[in-house]
This record gives C-alpha cells, sequence and structure tokens, in this order.
C-alpha cells in the first residue's frame, strides 16, 4: 500500500480502479530520417490515419445512437478532414522535404494552419481550426499505439488519475461511471475542483507526477478529506475507508434534517444562505438544504456542456427560467459568460493569448463579441418574466465598462420590442467584485449598480499575484491575508454608504470557520455550494453578532493570515466571541505611537492568548 498526499479540493470518500487520463500535449520530439526511410515513414503516417479513421467512425455511430444525428455530424466533419488530401498532402510533404517524423510533421502542420485560421475574418472558418486540433490528436495518438476507450468499458467504479483536467472534462467524466478524481494540477478554488464538488466526486489535487505511474486498473481510494490517495490500498483499508464513507452518508442525512432551520444568530441576526449552482443536476439541492435562493450560477457552465456548439436562445431561457423557479420566491442571480483562462472558448476569439487569464474575458469578452452574447441578454430578458432574477456581471474593472453594458441592454430591449418579444425591463443589476480595482472604486461602482457579489477566489488570486490552479503556490493562496480583510471592509462600507445589497459568492463563504469573520465584517448574505450550507448555518446560529464587530476590527489590526485564524478559532474554541473592545482612534503622537505598538507586538502577544 502506498499513500500520496496533495490538497483535498471535494470532500467524500472514492474507492474504485485507476484509469489514467493524459491531457497534456505529449512531447513530440524531432527525428531526422535517413533518405531510405521516408517513404517508410509516409506508409507509417498512412495507417495512423487509417486507425483514426476507424476509432472517429466507431465514436460517431455511439454519439449518433445517443445523441442523434445532428451530434454525430461533428465528427463526420472530423472523418472527411482525415481524408483531406490537402491537409494530409501538408505532413507528407513536409516528411518528405525535411524528413522528420510522421510526429513532428503533424504537430508543426497543424500548428501552421491553426495560425493561418486564427487570423481569418469569417467567424466559420476560424472555428475549423478546432477541429484540425482534434483530429491532428486522433493522428498523433494512432502514431505514438495510444488506444482511444471509453470509460464505458470498464464495469467497476472509475477513479480518474489525470495530469490535469479542464471542467468541460470534469463534467463529461463526473457523469460516467466516475466516483473520484485526482489530478496532479490545480487547487481547491480551480474550476474543476468547483465541478467535482457540484457532481459530489471526491477529488485531490496537486499530487505532483502521480500521472506518470502506471495505474491504469490499479485500486484506488481517494480521500478528499484530508486530501490523501491510497494505492493498492489493503484489506483493512478499504473496510476502513468504506466505513468512513458510510458515515459521511449519514452525517450528510442529518444535516438534510436542518434544511428548515433559520440561519440566525443567538442575538437574531438574520444571515441569508444562498445557493452556488454550476449544473442542472444541483437544482433539487437548492431547497433540500435550505437556501434562501440562488446567489450565483456560473451561465459559462451551459456553454461547456453545449460546446462545440453555442447555446440557443431557447435553451439559455428554458434554464435560466428552472434556476428562477428553483430559487422562488427568493432571487436567482445570474452571472453573465465568465468565459476565459482555461474555460475560455477559442471559437469566441479571434487570435491566440498568452496570458487568457489576464485577457479577454469576462466583461470585456461581452463587450467586444456583442453579436455572440446577446443571445443570453435576449435569454435572460425573457426569463425575468417568470420571477426575481438578477444579472451580475464579471471581471469589471472600470464604471465605464458597466455603463458600456447598459447600453448594450438598452439596445437588445428595443431589438425584443420591435419584435414584440415579451421581456422585462427592470431587471436589476450587479457587478462582481473580484479585482482588485473593483474593490478599491466600489464607492464609484456602487452609484452604477443594484447590488455587489464579492468573489473572493478570483479577488485573492489577483490581489496575492497567486495562481489559484498552481499547486505550488497553494500555500500563498490566502482568503484571511491582511490585504484582503482590508478590501472586504471598504467594499461593505461603500455598499452600505450608497444603499447597495452585498454578497459573498466565493468559497470563502463556505468555509465555517470564516463565518464569525465574515459577520464581523458587515456581510448578510453568503453563497455557496448547497452542500455547505447546513454546517455554516449550525455555526451561525451560536454567534453573538452583536460581539462580532469587535472580532473583526481585532483581525484587521493583524500581520499574517495565521494570526487572525487563529484568533478566530481561538474565540470559537471558547463559545463566546467576546474580544477586548477597540479603543478609539489615536489622535496624538504619543497616542499614535501607542497604537502602533499595540497593533504590530509579537504574534503570540499580539493574539492575547
Amino acid at each position: 500500500m502506498q499513500v500520496l498526499t496533495g490538497i483535498a479540493v471535494s470532500p467524500g470518500i472514492a474507492v474504485g480502479r485507476a484509469v489514467s487520463i493524459e491531457t497534456r500535449t505529449g512531447e513530440i520530439y524531432r527525428f531526422a530520417l535517413a533518405e531510405g526511410d521516408v517513404e517508410a515513414e509516409v506508409a507509417r503516417l498512412h495507417d495512423a490515419v487509417l486507425h483514426a479513421q476507424q476509432e472517429l467512425l466507431r465514436i460517431r455511430d455511439k454519439a449518433g445512437a445517443q445523441l442523434g444525428s445532428e451530434l454525430a455530424a461533428i465528427f463526420d466533419a472530423h472523418v472527411l478532414l482525415l481524408r483531406d488530401p490537402g491537409f494530409l498532402g501538408r505532413i507528407e510533404e513536409r516528411i518528405r522535404s525535411k524528413r522528420v517524423n510522421a510526429e513532428w510533421a503533424v504537430q508543426k502542420t497543424a500548428a501552421e494552419l491553426d495560425e493561418r485560421f486564427a487570423r481569418i475574418g469569417d467567424e466559420y472558418l476560424r472555428e475549423r481550426s478546432e477541429d484540425l486540433t482534434d483530429v491532428s490528436r486522433h493522428i498523433l495518438r494512432s502514431l505514438q499505439g495510444i488506444a482511444h476507450h471509453e470509460l464505458s468499458e470498464i464495469g467497476e467504479d472509475v477513479v480518474v488519475v489525470a495530469d490535469d483536467l479542464t471542467p468541460a472534462d470534469a463534467v463529461r467524466l463526473g457523469r460516467e461511471r466516475v466516483v473520484g478524481f485526482v489530478m496532479e494540477t490545480g487547487g481547491r478554488t480551480s474550476h474543476t475542483a468547483i465541478i467535482a464538488r457540484s457532481l459530489h466526486r471526491a477529488a485531490v489535487a496537486g499530487v505532483e507526477g502521480i500521472s506518470q505511474l502506471n495505474l491504469d486498473e490499479v485500486p484506488i481510494v481517494v480521500d478528499g478529506e484530508r486530501g490523501e490517495v491510497i494505492l493498492h490500498p489493503t484489506a483493512e483499508a478499504l473496510e476502513r475507508y468504506g466505513r468512513r464513507r458510510d458515515e459521511l452518508d449519514r452525517e450528510e442525512q442529518e444535516l438534510l434534517a436542518t434544511a428548515g432551520l433559520e440561519a440566525r444568530t443567538r442575538d437574531g441576526v438574520a444571515v441569508a444562505l444562498m445557493a452556488n449552482v454550476d449544473l442542472p443536476e444541483e437544482l433539487p439541492e437548492v431547497a433540500a438544504f435550505g437556501s434562501c435562493g440562488i446567489g450565483l450560477y456560473r451561465s459559462e457552465f451551459l456553454y461547456i456542456e453545449k460546446s462545440p456548439a453555442l447555446p440557443t436562445e431557447e435553451e439559455h431561457v428554458e434554464l435560466y427560467r428552472r434556476l428562477v423557479e428553483a430559487a422562488a420566491p427568493e432571487p436567482a442571480i445570474i452571472r453573465t459568460y465568465d468565459l476565459g483562462g482555461r474555460k475560455l472558448a477559442r471559437e469566441l476569439m479571434a487570435t491566440h493569448e498568452d496570458n487568457p487569464v489576464l485577457g479577454l474575458r469576462g466583461i470585456r469578452l461581452t463587450l467586444s463579441r456583442p453579436d455572440i452574447f446577446k443571445t443570453q441578454l435576449r435569454a435572460l430578458l425573457r426569463a425575468a418574466l417568470h420571477g426575481d432574477l438578477r444579472i451580475l456581471l464579471p471581471l469589471v474593472s472600470t464604471v465605464g465598462e458597466v455603463r458600456s453594458f447598459r447600453l448594450l441592454l438598452d439596445r437588445v430591449m428595443e431589438e425584443l420590442e420591435r419584435e414584440g418579444v415579451p421581456f422585462r425591463r427592470d431587471v436589476p443589476l450587479g457587478v462582481m467584485i473580484e479585482v482588485p480595482a473593483a474593490a478599491l472604486t466600489a464607492d464609484l461602482l456602487a452609484r452604477e449598480v443594484d447590488f455587489f457579489s464579492i468573489g473572493t477566489n478570483d479577488l485573492i488570486q489577483y490581489a496575492l499575484a497567486v495562481d489559484r490552479n498552481n499547486e505550488h503556490v497553494a500555500d500563498l493562496y490566502q482568503p484571511l491575508h491582511p490585504a484582503i480583510l482590508r478590501m472586504l471592509r471598504f467594499v461593505l462600507d461603500s455598499a452600505r454608504t450608497a444603499g447597495v445589497e452585498v454578497s459573498l459568492c466565493g468559497e470563502m463563504a463556505a468555509d465555517a470557520r470564516c463565518a464569525p469573520l465574515l459577520l464581523g465584517l458587515g456581510l448578510r448574505r453568503l453563497s455557496m455550494s448547497p452542500r455547505a450550507i447546513p454546517e455554516v448555518k449550525n455555526r451561525i446560529r451560536g454567534l453573538v453578532a452583536g460581539e462580532l464587530a469587535e472580532l473583526a476590527e481585532r483581525c484587521l489590526g493583524l500581520t499574517t493570515q495565521a494570526e487572525v485564524q487563529e484568533l478566530v478559532d481561538a474565540v470559537l474554541a471558547a463559545g463566546a466571541p467576546a474580544v477586548p473592545p477597540v479603543r478609539r482612534r489615536a489622535t496624538t503622537a504619543e497616542e499614535k505611537d501607542d497604537a502602533y505598538e499595540a497593533a504590530n507586538p509579537p504574534s503570540r502577544k499580539a493574539l492575547g492568548l
């Protein structure tokens, strides 16, 4: 038995057989060929192409049987590309003229064509670049002897072991026989981890080197609570983890019994606990776990589910109506497409971006491609007739973006009015506070919108310059960093002054240990995964809100995340969140010196422990 450690990103226990998936592009080396070997290499290419054709035809037939002929036609296009003498001719010519191996010729030819397609003005033709990439991958698999199999061929529960997984991979695999995920990359707030939690699949990330092990069909246990992966578990270990899995199931049933209780502190302060929703499978849980509406629906996952096709207006309307009805009578807050970074839809981009996380994404992409996004906006306005729907804009950094969006929304309303299509005109508009520029100009943004939603996942990433998908800097991703707390305080003060409603929808909201501090800062609306609501609710019901403001003030004077968490944990352990009162603001030079010394003592002394 071997135990590997990583980062716990999705709770639960998964027991199954390991299936390795390599998603990164493998290293392709260039080999020089002797003149006499060139034609044999071309023949090798033809064999690989024939094998790839057979694989694609098999996939096409399966897609046709399960999904219908329309979606199966996607694979017909791929098969035609494999038979295209223009495409294959370029590869053959490169093998012959450069005397190189077929793998290198395929990769270089695909990259060259991809670059050319990116410069084409016609959107439909640009989309063919994605087809070329997929076809090239199939050829390389065949050349490298990598057989393509379906998970359905395995007759047991499956744990996917991968170097990396996109959110789309997680959605697709999580709906098959997969019971858990193990990844080399990523962290708790990565979008793939969020999907794993949405699908209730145990997951551990940051397990360095695991994809290089020969693990296919190996028995494996994923402990999504402790961040451990157990290879070749003993019978005793399997029994122990089986018992723990049963315990978690019982605990969940007990938590469900709290759905009818209010999230109210001991001194009567009510807190609205709302649900973050990514997938339709989660909608029944909105009511089951006692949420007060939907605080965040990440609409980009509708795109990911439909990719490579764009969702139609009617598909948008149907899903948004379901969200509104599931949340009723509470609001359903729907975030417009936040396609960017690893979620970026290539067909929406005209150029390649070296750093897409800081590039054309979120509201920027919406405003630059209104021809695509107006379909979503039309659907939002139409679905708003069915209940309390609110629109949320992602990655806003300037007031100008909000004003530009309102102009775009006005044009969409005029279009619907001309067509005689019923819609709601007064839909509340909010912005995500998830970049430092938005946090530090919250007082200006508050004049332009109806509500704020603080997205701490990205706010922490951008404020601390820490990639939340990078397991090597996971310890630097600190929700309770003094800079984050100060930003939260300014945002909340600005919203309170302007009379703007504010909620927090990042993963920080789901951490029950953060609840006292968040309430102390003034938050009264938190949005999280539905299954996280009972634990946070139980924590809130044991707090005294009137004493938490002093706790928050004390935390704002500390210097590190460790000190903040230690103080909050000590207060919780004591069972009474009372802290020494905060003195009035220093005015004289002597008072300021005293205040500085009081705020910056050695760590243990600062905590008063």
